[in-house]
């Protein structure tokens, strides 16, 4: 039986290809990964296989999946008891909010501080357009840690939000961004999770020579 495929593209770079990796692994999938480096040649090819430039895109059975959110709906369709969203109705409201917030908005963020796992900075000056950015999502993290009482954001697994929220994590640990303990810890919890161990690992193993983007992908 033909296994399902994700397509994604640079593990270092990519905060949209880890968010859908993540997923996948999160809801059990088995799939295997289809990288495709987003050169303007692959960028073509990439067009005849989805409406979208955007990875990831997941094609399992008939399904073909190339929106984040839309991937963590289809997967909790078929794998309903993964646990992807919370059970309880409230939390899961708020989970579908943060998760459909960072999908949406934080583009300063996005712009100043992008996904970069091999790069380190002792200090780094966000400009000021993007400090609300890092602020927001300093409050949301806040809000979701103190009602669920953590390590996750929404209690003691993973959710989806925890994996839209992974990106940042590692931005956070890049840029040298400053939090307060209880955030620096949720920050540790993601970081050390065996999933973005594993991604990482991938991560490092590219190529020095891969070409940073100038826009998030």
């Amino acid at each position: 039986m033909v296994k399902a495929t994700l397509t994604i593209s640079s593990k270092n770079y990519s905060s949209w290809s880890l968010r859908g990796w993540l997923l996948c692994r999160m809801a059990g999938l088995d799939f295997a990964e289809v990288l495709v480096e987003l050169d303007d040649e692959a960028r073509q090819e990439l067009l005849l296989l989805s409406p979208s430039v955007l990875v990831p895109r997941l094609t399992n059975k008939d399904a073909i999946v190339w929106d984040t959110l839309a991937i963590a709906e289809y997967l909790n369709e078929i794998a309903p008891k993964a646990g992807l969203w919370p059970a309880d109705r409230a939390a899961r409201a708020r989970c579908r909010s943060v998760s459909g917030e960072m999908h949406s908005g934080f583009h300063n963020l996005r712009s100043a501080l992008p996904m970069n796992l091999k790069a380190r900075h002792a200090s780094f000056k966000i400009f000021s357009g993007a400090r609300p950015d890092v602020e927001r999502v300093k409050a949301i993290w806040t809000e979701c840690l103190d009602t669920g009482g953590g390590p996750w954001l929404f209690g003691a697994t993973p959710t989806v939000a925890d994996a839209m929220y992974a990106p940042v994590c590692t931005r956070f640990r890049t840029y040298a961004v400053e939090l307060e303990p209880k955030l620096a810890a949720y920050v540790e919890t993601v970081l050390a999770w065996p999933l973005m161990r594993e991604w990482t690992e991938g991560a490092m193993a590219e190529p020095d020579e891969i070409v940073e983007l100038e826009v998030e992908f």
